[in-house]
């Protein structure tokens, strides 16, 4: 759009300061006659830019002048601060570009507005790279000249070929029809049809991706939202998922619906404690996730499951039941 073009115009010549028409036309991707008739425009405007002829000639603002987006409240410029810190742009390859972004908005606020919501942006930090255990929660790598072909095949609706190596396979080269681009806890997907089935890619297993001529074969409307939910759907009750019986302190309900996949059923018995029936990934996502919840939750069913955890108790018992040893 022409009035996204002339703001871009006036933030180029802000941040870079005289420029000439070839430099704005290949930074814009238009003509120079477009970029002239844009200045015309500016001026006509009362935005105070001039031209320079001559070897290092160009176009120029006076010295001092600065925009106003004053439709911006407070609380929409902060927003604007926290987005530049979310991790998705990283995951989709738009970190820099989504900080260049935020630059050149705060740059534009009025004078007042600017320091305010900065001020209170230093008091907010979003997704730190540990937890309070110290652990790492760093985003997934993807090489940029991946995401790149990436992002083109899906917002210019082209097949996309895909170099991805899916878990315990030897990588093989896929042309997909991209439908879009979902990041979930730091992990980025790329949702796709292959052929006449859904697929979801994980971005972090595309070793090389290539945007191809030929048109998407794929409806010009999407609900991601939707989407997404039918895969997750599908991967929950589908395969082959390991369901337990389980009687579960309420206090621990919650923590233990959120570690498992899915909870086909659950009701109180005469004691007050839940009894759910739990579905997890395979066998060993249920050991893991129902040792991480006792005393608070005990397995009836599966006997096999009873036995490897109380095995494990067994061990655990026996190792802290002898004096520690001094180094």
């Amino acid at each position: 759009m022409r009035a996204d073009r002339l703001v871009s115009l006036v933030l180029l010549l802000r941040q870079r300061g005289r420029m000439t028409a070839e430099a704005l036309a290949r930074e814009l991707e238009v003509s120079t006659r477009t970029v002239l008739r844009d200045m015309e425009a500016l001026s006509a405007a009362g935005v105070p830019v001039y031209a320079e002829r001559g070897r290092h000639g160009g176009f120029a603002l006076l010295p001092g002048f600065r925009t106003a987006l004053t439709g911006l409240t407070h609380d929409e410029a902060l927003a604007l601060l926290v987005a530049g810190s979310r991790r998705g742009a990283q995951l989709f390859g738009l970190g820099s570009a989504l900080a260049s972004a935020v630059l050149k908005v705060v740059d534009a606020l009025p004078e007042g507005l600017r320091e305010t919501a900065a001020g209170a942006a230093q008091r907010l930090l979003v997704d730190p790279e540990t937890d309070l255990l110290a652990r790492p929660v760093a985003p997934e790598e993807v090489p940029d000249a991946v995401t790149a072909q990436v992002r083109r095949a899906v917002f210019g609706g082209h097949r996309l070929r895909i170099h991805y190596a899916a878990v315990n396979q030897p990588p093989k080269w896929r042309t997909v029809d991209p439908i879009g681009l979902v990041t979930v806890k730091d992990q980025g997907y790329l949702l796709a049809r292959r052929g006449a089935v859904d697929r979801t890619y994980r971005l972090s297993r595309l070793l090389a991706a290539e945007q191809l001529d030929e048109p998407a074969r794929r409806s010009d409307t999407v609900d991601l939202g939707r989407a997404w939910r039918e895969r997750e759907v599908r991967f929950r009750t589908g395969g082959d998922t390991t369901e337990v019986l389980v009687r579960v302190d309420p206090a621990r309900r919650v923590r233990l619906a959120a570690t498992a996949l899915a909870v086909r059923d659950e009701g109180a018995d005469a004691e007050g404690r839940l009894r759910m029936t739990v579905a997890f990934q395979d066998a060993r996502h249920a050991e893991w996730a129902l040792w991480e919840h006792a005393p608070g939750a005990e397995v009836l069913e599966p006997e096999w499951l009873r036995e490897r955890l109380g095995e494990r108790a067994r061990r655990v018992a026996v190792l802290y039941g002898q004096p520690g040893k001094s180094g």
